[in-house]
């Protein structure tokens, strides 16, 4: 598991540096304004990747005496990390295209600056949609994170390459700072969705409605067994890709210790088979009708 979500954290991190250097280049002999801002956006992203490989590393080591619930909660400090970098990045891009507003002036080597752009999208494009792939097969934040960052980049770098076309078109180099705004917008919208999502477990806050809903589900079958009277207290919380569930449950005072250890463990295994990744901490309660 931990070799698949290096493996991609690694992919992100070679794909951003080989395209920030091609988006400097661009956007210096440009002279484009927007295309700064994506070398800005793209090393923001190298951060976030740098962030996610350590955080995957780290998150896939096993339970130790100092961390008897796993290192989890790794993945979501360094989703929330990679938010706050996607709106530093977000604020710079705004503030050099307001700059430009002030201070426009035409563009040079267009061609090239649009090969890089469209070449940035489809390269980002792919390796993204990888990243997500491995991300829902691991059930990692920081490598959904990662994704999250370079599929927004796909999206800017191909606004700012067609805004260089329309600007080719029409000469209006006012479009080159407006497209960096318009960038910054859409990035600021995503930085604000995934610091939500990262931060929310490092609160402990309760799995996902529909997950909650599976877990109840399988308790509430349980209830139709005759020495079974119900469950209450029912908490869970989510660390890195890791559930947990804790419930009481009550049960007939006749039942034998063993017959106890039978109804938990069928309750954990038909848990185990609805959601991935969870641990389930069962206490029996006797209770009479």
């Amino acid at each position: 598991m931990g070799n698949a979500k290096t493996r991609a954290a690694l992919i992100s991190v070679i794909s951003n540096s080989i395209l920030i250097v091609l988006k400097v280049c661009a956007g210096i002999l440009s002279g484009s304004v927007s295309i700064l801002s994506e070398a800005i956006h793209s090393g923001m992203d190298l951060v976030a990747s740098f962030i996610a490989l350590f955080s995957v590393s780290i998150s896939s080591k096993p339970p130790d005496k100092q961390h008897p619930y796993g290192h989890g909660k790794i993945e979501n400090i360094s989703g929330t990390i990679e938010g706050i970098l996607i709106l530093v990045a977000a604020i710079l891009i705004i503030s050099e295209a307001i700059k430009k507003l002030n201070n426009p002036h035409p563009l040079n080597e267009t061609t090239i600056a649009i090969v890089v752009m469209l070449f940035s999208a489809i390269i980002n494009w792919f390796v993204s949609s990888y990243l997500y792939k491995v991300a829902k097969k691991e059930d990692s934040v920081a490598l959904e994170a990662d994704a999250l960052h370079l599929r927004t980049d796909v999206y800017t770098s191909a606004g700012v390459g067609f805004g260089i076309i329309l600007i080719e078109i029409t000469g209006f180099v006012l479009l080159d700072p407006l497209v960096a705004i318009f960038v910054a917008s859409l990035i600021l919208k995503e930085s604000f969705k995934l610091c939500r999502k990262a931060f929310n477990p490092l609160l402990d806050t309760k799995l996902p409605e529909g997950e909650e809903l599976i877990i109840v589900e399988v308790l509430d079958k349980y209830n139709d067994q005759i020495q079974v009277h119900g469950y209450h207290n029912l908490k869970t919380r989510q660390s890195g890709s890791q559930r947990y569930a804790e419930f009481h449950l009550e049960v007939d005072p006749s039942l034998s210790i063993q017959e106890y250890q039978t109804i938990s463990e069928g309750i954990q295994d038909d848990l185990c088979y609805s959601l991935d990744n969870i641990c389930i901490t069962i206490h029996v309660e006797t209770r009479s009708f």
